[in-house]
This record gives C-alpha cells, structure tokens and sequence, in this order.
C-alpha cells in the first residue's frame, strides 16, 4: 500500500484523466453519446477493481472472472442473456447469469457477506457521486446525463 494510505478514497475524474482534458466535461459526454448512436454500440460497464467487502475484508475481482466476462461481450454472448432490474443505488442492470460466471460476480450485493456494510457503502457513495455531479448543475446536457446515476 501506499506510505499514509489506509483505506482506498473515492476520486471522480473526467474520462479518468481531468487534468489532461481541456473542454468541459459535457463535450466528452456529448461525443460519446454521438459515437454510440451512429454506431449502434452497447455499452457495458466491467468491475474490474474491488469486490466482496470494504477494504480490509473484500479482495480485487478475479482476473479469470473479468476475461470471461469481456469474452461474452466480444463475441455477443451478452446479448442474449436476461438482465436484472436497474439497482436502488446508482440504476444499474447487470445480468442475472452468465455462462461460466458466478452470480456474486454478477450481483455485487451477493458478494458482501455483511449486507448493512453493503447499503451503507452503496449510499455513501451513491452520495458522492450525486455530490460531484453538482458542479456540472449549471450544464443542462450534464443535469439530463446525472438524471441516468444514483437518485436520477
């Protein structure tokens, strides 16, 4: 771990490098919702980082698990599967089975053994979350984009 560094923080980051992207962050959103409409692109979003628990009593997800996952992906497997209702926390689907995947890999919820640790996470950072889009409250494609997250 890092030297003073006891428990991972939650960072909100355009595009996951702000500091390298010089126009507001709605012309990064705005190009990407025209790139997915004229080519038709679903798009999936792959844990790839923490599961299980909090820090200290979760673990990094399984790298076989994430192979086999985008693998479904790549080859449209996904496409054919049932997906979930949008959660309480943040409107996320996820689907319900996947061929030679683990449905706590599929269902975060179903990883956490401690269940009150598990919504009490999801509403802290669901809040985070809700809290850093209020400095986009005066762009109105930004205030339509956080309608789509946590509380939308």
């Amino acid at each position: 771990p890092e030297q003073g560094i006891t428990e991972p923080t939650a960072t909100f980051s355009i595009c996951f490098g702000g500091a390298f992207m010089p126009l507001p962050a709605s012309s990064y959103a705005s190009l990407f919702r025209e790139k997915i409409s004229k080519h038709k692109s679903n798009v999936f979003l792959v844990n790839t980082g923490w599961t299980g628990g909090a820090y200290g009593v979760g673990k990094r997800m399984d790298i076989n698990a994430t192979r086999k996952i985008v693998s479904l992906i790549l080859d449209g497997s996904i496409n054919d599967v049932t997906f979930s209702e949008p959660d309480q926390y943040f409107q996320l689907s996820f689907p319900t089975t996947l061929p030679g995947v683990e449905a706590k890999v599929l269902d975060p919820s179903l990883a956490w053994e401690d269940k009150v640790a598990y919504d009490a996470t999801c509403k802290k950072l669901a809040g985070q979350y809700k809290a850093n889009f209020e400095k986009f409250e005066t762009d109105d494609f930004m205030k339509v984009l956080a309608t789509f997250g946590p509380g939308g």
